[in-house]
């Protein structure tokens, strides 16, 4: 049997969980990637905003919805290594861009809201203690970067033995190409990781939380 095959799980294992990782307020301000502190792919305002549908199936199916925020403050103190790299100032938490996009999302006060310092999700948060009383086995990831927060929350997740699911239309990268290259490596770690809109929301239809 082809290994595959042998791995292959439903879409939903369990009770799920919508991860909605980093789309801010910025997200809509219209830039060219040089006035960016992080490039982005070409539709990138187009992805994000597909994750709204996601959202409000979520919603109506009783899936909780967690949105995560990457957030600095304003004196730099806890960039860390952050700033090694090509990526320069950002979400700086006297900014009011560093928001979340609440209109375009749809936020609600009874949506989960978990603000992160590095780019894994899990990394110095409280996202595990909030997924065990939950209980969710399932992560499905939509938002911001594929390459970066969305890649490295994947790879926690996976490591924490959760089933990690990541729509392919509702996220993007800092190019097409790096995009599509950690959704490769995501699909590397967990066959069946890289789903579609379509059928991530079939199968939100057919669970029962």
């Amino acid at each position: 049997m082809n290994k595959n095959q042998e791995n292959k799980r439903a879409l939903i294992e369990g009770r799920a969980a919508l991860i909605v990782i980093d789309i801010q307020a910025s997200t809509f301000i219209k830039q060219s990637n040089d006035d960016r502190a992080i490039p982005h792919m070409e539709d990138y305002d187009v992805r994000m905003l597909r994750a709204r549908a996601v959202i409000d199936k979520a919603r109506e199916r009783n899936i909780p919805v967690i949105f995560i925020q990457e957030i600095h403050r304003a004196n730099l103190i806890d960039f860390g290594r952050e700033l090694d790299g090509d990526e320069t100032i950002h979400c700086l938490d006297n900014n009011p861009n560093t928001d979340l996009a609440k209109e375009q999302m749809g936020f609600q006060p009874d949506d989960y809201h978990i603000q992160k310092r590095r780019y894994s999700a899990f990394y110095g948060t409280d996202l595990e203690i909030l997924l065990k009383g939950l209980k969710a086995e399932t992560l499905i990831l939509v938002g911001g970067l594929t390459d970066v927060c969305v890649h490295y929350t994947f790879v926690d997740g996976h490591q924490g033995d959760y089933f990690c699911r990541v729509i392919e239309e509702c996220v993007a990268g800092s190019s097409i190409e790096a995009h599509n290259a950690s959704l490769k490596a995501m699909e590397y770690l967990q066959t069946g990781a890289i789903r579609h809109t379509d059928e991530v929301m079939y199968a939100m239809d057919q669970t029962t939380q």
